[in-house]
């Protein structure tokens, strides 16, 4: 057996752990830049969690870790805090971030049909049998994430007696049955009475009331148990369409059996109170790979592991908003309190006797003391933000005073896992109190719909307004860099209150327009920043980012947020829409460096360089440059990695698939996108010469 005690037995040196305590300088480079920290010195990692799924606290040292599951146990003791229904009424709940296990399509936590009663290690407790159709018996278990598994086991009560016939429970076995497995599913399948995935047995007449399966290790978040119908119910007219008398068969207890590490683990951190809003800067971890071997779990450098973080940044306690009905039918915001403990769940509708033999369902007004739905507040909150794979990249939040955290742990391999020691994010003092800014068309400032509109791939003439609030001494700020989305941006002026003034210095580089101003923007000097440029869209939907810094210092940049930065533009909006009279290709203006090369290795003309540009792409995805002979065989494909919309680059050096100089004559080529196989309509020829 596996055991990672014995690992972490032998470190000698113990960690201290700081308390709330938590702005720390050592992992700092400027004296304006502090760190947020768990794990390590840090935070406690076991004293800071709101969630968390097959997570192990390493205590000594202040780490977190999947958590190794051993063959003699139940997958089951692992796990806690599960809800037996499909759709939890929790207030918080997240799809992986909690075990569930339910009965037929929704689940119930009545004592009868509980479906937790089946997973609870005893068999003692169980669901009667009733006498509803065979068709309805179905339970679902979600573990939460996938876990390596090899078997799975029910068997029937320790003990009672079945009603209609005295036949001891504990033999009463299932006539008929069906369980299936997956590793991940689609979510509709969940609200379905189909096999979950794989079926690993099923048995149409069956007297054991003692079931054992084994099935090949793998990774399994996901079983699906369902009665079947068996000529041993026609005997007791119990079928899947025959309902009034109970069926055969008691469950008792399920059993799943692994062994191993979990594909991933999840561990979301409690919304921690900072002392003061600031600014968030990089994302910072320490990670350790290891492996067992031999049952001690070991450092491996080349262990196939990484981790994901996000974290969302708010202004106030709560990132929910809570609503009530009031007497006259509308919402009004009540405390989280009020929503849980006061609140009845709303009701708009009432179905009485019609007096002519029918029913007449009536929608009514929602009363006071009605829960009127939950909002994000979007005010006061960020939105969760990407997914970050590699320490050290800028988490790009929105100030705040208050931070969570959510880390999945990933593993390929059943004998390998990340150890998370510890994880920090830059901080930094506000350079105001906040930082407006909109964008609207220079020659549409105020459009209709509240959000500019442009032509995609048309280049257009922008205006962006920011302005600062300041409440305090703020430090100010006298730098501008917007992210506009296009390589071809021209900067035009940048005004000041309306006038138009020259900027100490103006850069562009790939997508961002940095503009540094003469003087800082502080309390006492703080004009309305007008910036005005061009720049493509590539994008159906775009935000045009920005932040501001300080370049006397060396604090964190700033972000500007959505809102009213001026009376001149109606949008308080940084989003910008672009739409197309057509349906557009992703791959267009398709252009090479030349109509014939010559890749001999003479240093002259050797390498065929391609141009073109990808459009509505929300993502990175993988583009290859592809290679035809006239006869339209397939000669070459040569991988430009992930690439995102915009002004592209692909090269050539005359090779076949099989890395031989192709000889003189003329070919075809193209640009596919691997996540939808889309391709330029027409090929361009391209001849090779020596």
């Amino acid at each position: 057996m596996i055991q990672l005690t014995r690992y972490f037995k032998n470190l000698s040196s113990l960690v201290s752990i700081f308390a709330w305590s938590i702005l720390v300088n050592t992992n700092t480079v400027d004296a304006g830049v502090t760190s947020w920290k768990i794990g390590g010195s840090g935070l406690s990692w076991s004293d800071n969690d709101s969630a968390n799924v097959l997570v192990e606290y390493q205590s000594e040292i202040n780490a977190i870790n999947p958590l190794m599951i051993h063959s003699d146990t139940t997958v089951f003791a692992f796990l806690d805090d599960w809800s037996p229904k499909r759709d939890p009424d929790e207030l918080g709940f997240v799809d992986g971030e909690r075990p569930r296990a339910w009965k037929g399509c929704c689940g119930t936590s009545s004592t009868v049909d509980n479906a937790l009663n089946l997973i609870d290690g005893s068999g003692e407790t169980y669901n009667p049998v009733t006498s509803n159709a065979i068709s309805s018996e179905y339970y679902t278990i979600d573990l939460g994430a996938p876990m390596p598994l090899f078997r799975f086991g029910m068997r029937t009560p320790d003990k009672g007696f079945f009603r209609a016939d005295g036949t001891p429970l504990n033999e009463d076995a299932i006539p008929a049955y069906e369980v299936s497995i997956a590793a991940d599913t689609n979510n509709d399948v969940l609200f379905t009475a189909d096999p979950i995935g794989e079926i690993i047995t099923e048995a149409r007449e069956n007297v054991n009331p003692n079931i054992i399966v084994d099935f090949p290790i793998q990774y399994v978040r996901y079983v699906r148990y369902k009665r079947k119908n068996s000529v041993l119910d026609a005997f007791s007219n119990q079928s899947s369409f025959h309902a009034g008398t109970a069926r055969k068969g008691t469950l008792g207890e399920f059993s799943l059996y692994g062994e191993g590490i979990p594909a991933r683990a999840n561990y979301k951190t409690k919304i921690v109170e900072l002392d003061d809003v600031v600014n968030f800067g990089r994302l910072h971890w320490n990670v350790t790979p290891m492996r067992v071997v031999d049952g001690v779990a070991e450092e491996s450098p080349d262990a196939k592991v990484w981790l994901e973080v996000e974290a969302r940044t708010g202004l106030d306690l709560s990132p929910e908003v809570y609503y009530e009905f009031t007497d006259m039918g509308t919402r009004v915001p009540v405390t989280q309190e009020r929503y849980q403990k006061k609140l009845k769940d709303q009701s708009s509708s009432v179905t009485n006797a019609d007096g002519l033999g029918g029913l007449m369902t009536i929608t009514v007004r929602p009363k006071p003391g009605i829960r009127a739905g939950i909002e994000s507040d979007a005010k006061n909150w960020t939105y969760w933000s990407f997914p970050v794979t590699e320490s050290g990249l800028p988490l790009n939040l929105n100030r705040g005073s208050f931070l969570q955290l959510k880390v999945v742990l990933h593993s390929e391999r059943f004998d390998v896992f990340a150890r998370l020691d510890s994880l920090w994010i830059e901080t930094s003092p506000t350079l105001a109190t906040r930082i407006l800014g909109e964008i609207a068309r220079l020659d549409h400032p105020e459009p209709g719909r509240g959000v500019a509109e442009v032509n995609l791939g048309e280049e257009t003439a922008f205006i962006y307004d920011i302005r600062a609030e300041f409440l305090g001494a703020e430090r100010g700020f006298d730098t501008v860099q917007i992210d506009v989305g296009s390589e071809e941006a021209v900067f035009h002026s940048l005004k000041l209150d309306g006038i138009e003034v020259a900027p100490k210095a103006v850069e562009v580089s790939g997508s961002l327009l940095k503009v540094t101003l003469n003087s800082a923007i502080t309390r006492s000097q703080n004009p309305l920043i007008r910036v005005e440029f061009s720049s493509k869209m590539f994008d159906y939907a775009r935000k045009f980012s920005a932040e501001v810094r300080n370049s006397n210092r060396d604090d964190l940049p700033q972000p500007v947020e959505n809102g009213d930065a001026g009376e001149d533009i109606g949008t308080n909006d940084l989003r910008v829409l672009a739409v197309s009279d057509s349906e557009v290709s992703i791959v267009r203006e398709l252009s090479i460096s030349s109509s014939i090369f010559t890749p001999n290795r003479d240093g002259i003309n050797d390498q065929l360089n391609v141009s073109y540009q990808l459009f509505g792409l929300p993502e990175p995805v993988g583009v290859s440059l592809r290679v035809f002979g006239l006869d339209g065989s397939a000669l070459a494909s040569v991988g430009q990695g992930m690439q995102v919309s915009g002004p592209q680059q692909a090269e050539w050096d005359g090779r076949d698939a099989d890395g031989n100089v192709l000889p003189p004559g003329l070919y075809l080529i193209d640009i596919e996108i691997a996540a939808e196989n889309n391709t330029v309509n027409k090929k361009i020829p391209v001849g090779i010469a020596y």
